[in-house]
């Protein structure tokens, strides 16, 4: 398990579609099979350790908790943090508060460099 700094990540103005005040950062790039979802932690919750089938984004929109992989040590995490879990990683998730996260998995991801 890695924690992408996208806080701190090189932003790009985009320019294309008319836009304005935009900004953006490549945060991965994969191939396969693909699945997006917004998971909803509640209180107290958890999603416990299992096998990851897929390389996958875990990006904290609301709340906070943590996030944990092949060691099992737990990460914090806030709003604009993001996780990235290799296929085939242990890993699990929990909140003692509550937290919302958009998860992205991608067969084959590799996380940019930021």
């Amino acid at each position: 398990m890695r924690l992408l700094p996208a806080t701190g990540a090189t932003w790009e103005n985009v320019e294309r579609f008319s836009s304005r005040h935009a900004t953006s950062t490549r945060l991965a790039d994969g191939a396969g099979e693909a699945h997006a979802y917004l998971l909803r932690i509640e209180k107290g919750g958890i999603i416990d350790r299992h096998e990851a089938g897929f390389g996958q984004l875990w990006i904290v929109v609301e709340g906070e908790g943590w996030v944990a992989g092949d060691d099992g040590q737990r990460h914090e995490v806030r709003p604009g943090d993001v996780a990235f879990f290799d296929r085939g990683e242990q890993h699990s998730k929990g909140s003692d508060l509550g937290m919302t996260a958009v998860m992205i998995q991608i067969f084959d991801l590799d996380p940019s460099n930021i």
